[in-house]
């Protein structure tokens, strides 16, 4: 908790920073970096890359004022330091919890929070729209700042921005905050480049030293002019940072080390006098201030809780639960193994994929392109053609930005991309900007997609060796989750085939995906409380739907639920709905339980579930006010089980749930 006799106990607003002392400020860099070191040893979030813009969050603060200028943190995730120092130091322990702060920006929070900025690349687009707003009401002279790290610097949104301020007269600023870093170690050209800018000389140094010189060189006039010009681009064609700033109409300075606060505010004063768009290149590190986290910022951009012993840092509590991320990443790993013509492509998420047994051991087959998940989709389309088998691993939130190359790069070329689609459904601390809600209604529409879903680990391999078998584009989604395992003798893949768990004619489950666990449990409580028979369906296939079974259970059961972790709106329970529309079938006791049509915030994973209606107790109370609606009788014998029903855990940390609802 905050200390009341710090100087940041004192921070009510930006505007009491500017009433410190250089000394006071660094004492008051110093106070927040223990504070964010505090609050993270209690609880995962992310770390390193808070820690590295300490001071880069003061000097912003204290040169605008942003009451009424625009700031806008790319990504989000590095927002501690500015909440902090905006009004919220004392809830900061709150963070990433449920009725807490938020681990991104939120304006319900604060109006210095502008936009819930959780993707990369949007920061430049957004700064400069609100730059060009501001002028079309009349607020010229406020200013508009983008901060935006070198990881997603690259992405092809930054430079859409880039070319249009550069285009215009409008100020803006943005800050190019290098740590060499994205989540991962940055990838590409562009980090080359960049490399290359660290250990050059600044371009803005020669300028001065040129100018220093011009008095004493024998020329005058245009010649002198037109001399020191041709000087000037040819350092910055030599030194090449810069240069590509430059030619798009940005001034380029720097790059300056983005810990020296002094030094910091002196550019930031600078820049506030001059005209059109400036990019300032800041160098910070990833971890400042916390070595661990310096020597691996990796490990610590969102570690587990911790604390600090002499013999280094411990980690407070470790799952050893399997998850469906470390299940997946061992499929790929296999497939590598048996194929060398499978290709993993993931953008700039190796870690959070776990995929680093694959980067390692296959780097032929792997491919990270960064924070550019249009490309890696596009680069997919071109490999399958060529005859390659591409795995596109990425985050189902992320992969929302490459809608139109799923469209017209995979699907309409029907190419046999498989689209492994991590975090689908709520993802918990990491909140709305993260949940994967949406992937199944917008991946569904697509022609030739077939959409699938595993019910438990023992679907996990066998769905991908069915999707790298398949001659048109597949997509397979699974959630941030521990694995489980339904007891029973699975049956194959087989296309649009729906597997049957217990078929019972009270009432049906028609899980998809993950939620299979949950029905069993539910069904369980069902039997032994209520003594109601109700049967669970494992979906598999949301596209092609398993029509006859499906339509099976609407026909023969008094009410059936659909159960998904995915938005309603156009997911698996509107496709059962519509296909028993075009069978002609009743679907009055047929109801759809899912995400409901509002953004879902942070909280934990068990908690979000709870509260849409996907964890045990709300699918049997979903059952039991479907089964009053048509008729059904059933008494409260009492809470004989409890609500995770018959489950077990295996030595690999998955659960065990009992597959045989009915049974005496």
């Amino acid at each position: 908790m905050l200390s009341p006799d710090t100087i940041l106990s004192r921070i009510a607003s930006p505007a009491d920073l500017k009433a410190l002392s250089d000394e006071q400020l660094d004492r008051l860099a110093d106070e927040m970096r223990h504070e964010l070191i505090d609050v993270v040893g209690r609880r995962a979030a992310h770390f390193a890359s808070n820690l590295g813009v300490v001071e880069l969050a003061l000097a912003l603060h204290l040169s605008f004022d942003f009451s009424r200028d625009r700031l806008i943190w790319d990504t989000g995730h590095q927002i501690y330091p500015h909440k902090l120092i905006t009004g919220r130091a004392a809830e900061l322990h709150t963070i990433r919890t449920k009725g807490g702060l938020m681990g991104y920006p939120n304006p319900a929070e604060s109006p210095y929070d502008l936009f819930m900025t959780g993707h990369a690349g949007c920061a430049p687009s957004t700064a400069l729209g609100l730059k060009l707003g501001d002028e079309l009401a009349g607020r010229a002279d406020a200013h508009s700042v983008a901060v935006i790290g070198d990881g997603a610097f690259p992405s092809g949104i930054v430079f859409e921005a880039l070319n249009h301020a550069g285009g215009s007269e409008s100020k803006l600023l943005v800050v190019l905050n290098d740590n060499k870093m994205s989540i991962c170690p940055p990838v590409g050209g562009f980090a080359n480049a960049l490399d290359r800018a660290r250990m050059s000389t600044t371009y803005h140094d020669w300028n001065k030293r040129l100018k220093s010189l011009l008095p004493s060189i024998p020329l005058v006039g245009e010649t002198a002019e037109r001399w020191l010009q041709q000087c000037k681009d040819a350092i910055k064609a030599s030194l090449q940072h810069g240069m590509l700033f430059e030619e798009l109409g940005f001034t380029y300075l720097g790059p300056i080390d983005g810990h020296d606060l002094k030094g910091l505010r002196s550019y930031l004063e600078r820049v506030k006098t001059m005209r059109g768009p400036v990019l300032l290149h800041v160098l910070t590190n990833k971890g400042h201030g916390f070595e661990p986290a310096v020597k691996d910022p990796v490990k610590f951009h969102a570690p587990n809780p911790f604390k600090k012993a002499k013999e280094g840092i411990v980690p407070l509590k470790v799952s050893s639960n399997e998850t469906y991320t470390d299940a997946f990443s061992a499929a790929l790993f296999d497939a590598c193994a048996r194929d060398p013509k499978v290709a993993v492509l993931t953008a700039a998420m190796c870690e959070g994929n776990k995929l680093q047994k694959v980067r390692e051991t296959f780097p032929k087959q792997f491919f990270d392109v960064g924070i550019c998940e249009s490309h890696a989709v596009a680069v997919a389309g071109g490999m399958a053609k060529a005859g390659a088998r591409p795995v596109v691993d990425i985050y189902s939130t992320f992969l929302q930005r490459s809608y139109d190359q799923i469209f017209q790069e995979v699907a309409l070329q029907n190419l046999p991309v498989v689209f492994c689609i991590d975090r689908a459904g709520v993802v918990g601390a990491d909140g709305p900007t993260h949940h994967g809600s949406y992937d199944l209604a917008y991946m569904r529409i697509f022609p030739n997609m077939v959409v699938m879903a595993p019910g438990d680990r023992r679907d996990v391999s066998p769905m991908l060796d069915f999707a790298l078998g398949h001659d048109s584009p597949v997509s397979i989604r699974y959630p941030r989750a521990n694995l489980e395992a339904v007891e029973r003798e699975p049956q194959p893949i087989e296309l649009g085939q729906a597997e049957v768990i217990e078929w019972e004619t009270d009432g049906m489950f028609v899980a998809c995906g993950a939620m299979l666990g949950a029905c069993v449990r539910a069904a369980g409580v069902l039997h032994e409380r209520y003594g109601l028979n109700v049967g669970v369906i494992n979906a598999r296939f949301v596209k092609p739907l398993d029509r006859a079974t499906i339509g099976k259970a609407i026909e023969e059961a008094a009410f059936v639920l659909t159960v998904e972790e995915g938005c309603l709106n156009g997911g698996f329970g509107s496709a059962v709905l519509e296909a028993a529309n075009d069978a002609g079938l009743p679907t009055h006791h047929v109801r759809r339980v899912g995400l409901p049509d509002r953004f879902i915030l942070h909280a934990e994973r068990d908690e979000q579930l709870a509260e849409v209606g996907l964890d045990v107790d709300g699918l049997v109370a979903s059952a039991l006010d479907l089964a009053r609606a048509v008729g059904l009788e059933f008494t409260d014998i009492g809470p004989a089980v409890a609500t995770n029903g018959r489950a077990h855990r295996e030595a690999d940390g998955s659960t065990v749930v009992a597959a045989t609802p009915s049974e005496k």
